[in-house]
């Protein structure tokens, strides 16, 4: 039985193994960076920033916290999606509760607050590329036609 050891076979191998890892590396990525925002919303532990908001960024964050209810349910998907997603539990569920988040977190940086604008399209690119791998999961929601499961 002859071994094939040319350096082609060898890379090839080697490609696929590491594209195997690509989507985990994004859901821990992803899965830190709202398990950390989301501690953050009830511990505030992270600084913040010395440059002063928009009249219109800081009117959004005063309507979120008069409402007395939706910063600490956003913080709170942001938290409990952080840890589905690092633990690999319900990745499909975390990345549909995060969907709306990130969409508004690329909407306020691109018309709000331009300065962090880099990192909601690397978070945007996450969520899509996780959801895109994820995609399976996905198909039976996604049916034009669905009949309850009671008959």
């Amino acid at each position: 039985m002859a071994t094939n050891t040319s350096p082609e076979a060898g890379a090839v191998g080697e490609r696929k193994s590491f594209c195997r890892f690509i989507p985990v590396i994004a859901r821990v990525l992803l899965g830190l960076l709202f398990f950390i925002t989301g501690l953050n919303g009830f511990l505030n532990f992270i600084p913040q920033p010395k440059d002063p908001m928009s009249e219109g960024a800081m009117a959004l964050m005063g309507g979120f916290m008069k409402s007395g209810y939706m910063l600490p349910l956003i913080m709170g998907t942001q938290l409990i999606s952080g840890v589905l997603l690092l633990v690999n539990r319900f990745v499909p569920l975390a990345l549909a509760l995060l969907a709306p988040v990130v969409v508004n977190i690329l909407a306020f940086h691109i018309f709000l607050a331009p300065s962090g604008l880099v990192i909601a399209i690397v978070v945007m690119a996450l969520e899509l590329y996780l959801a895109w791998s994820y995609r399976t999961a996905y198909r039976p929601m996604l049916a034009m036609r669905a009949t309850p499961g009671c008959k």
